[in-house]
């Protein structure tokens, strides 16, 4: 794993904290590796949202209030939603194999599903953006994936998956479903409706959770 990823990844489990104050120094010493991957790694990881300066002394980790996350997951909505709709009116049959496919791969993850091992839920989440990122390629839209790529990271920081229990996930599956016949039988409109449904499931499952945690 590169340190990127490294970073990334420990943002996401958790082990970085939001609000928590990085430095090269420390991070290097955390990772056990140089301080020049770590200093472009960072850079990345700015851009991307993920962290942002602090006080020109290192970098903090980005924290969410919950207005933050309901107005973010309410832009992902619609975003989504067009998106989808364009799916539906522009996808070509190979692209609609890559979508069962990629929809597979998540019912196949959910079944595997164990509430203890993160590793599983990672995969569950890794094939759910997979669905949803080959729906956005099938909409033929470059500026759709550009955009999107800067919400998602809201319900990767807040591990929507970690507290998602099995019966949510099937639910979430049967969603899935929903959105992918809208997007053969190019529904435009229930393809984004449905896919708008979905978000607004995930926000209000994130808000619950941060609320009570």
């Amino acid at each position: 794993m590169n340190v990127y990823d490294a970073i990334k990844n420990a943002i996401f489990s958790g082990e970085l904290k939001q609000g928590q104050r990085l430095t090269e120094t420390y991070l290097a010493e955390y990772l056990n590796v140089s301080r020049t991957p770590i200093r472009e790694a960072l850079k990345q990881l700015v851009s991307e949202g993920l962290v942002h300066p602090y006080k020109k002394r290192g970098i903090i980790v980005r924290s969410f209030s919950a207005e933050d996350i309901k107005q973010i997951y309410n832009i992902r909505a619609l975003l989504e939603g067009y998106g989808t709709g364009e799916a539906a009116l522009n996808r070509t049959e190979e692209q609609i194999a890559r979508i069962e496919e990629k929809n597979v791969a998540y019912k196949e993850a959910i079944y595997n599903y164990n509430a203890s091992d993160l590793d599983v839920t990672k995969k569950i989440q890794e094939a759910n953006q997979g669905f949803h990122h080959e729906i956005f390629v099938a909409s033929h839209n470059n500026q759709i994936l550009e955009l999107i790529d800067k919400v998602v990271v809201v319900p990767l920081i807040y591990r929507s998956f970690y507290w998602y229990k099995e019966e949510h996930l099937y639910q979430s599956f049967e969603v899935h479903n929903t959105i992918l016949n809208s997007i053969k039988e190019k529904d435009i409109n229930r393809a984004k409706s449905a896919m708008q449904e979905h978000i607004y499931i995930g926000r209000d499952h994130v808000l619950k959770n941060v609320i009570n945690n």
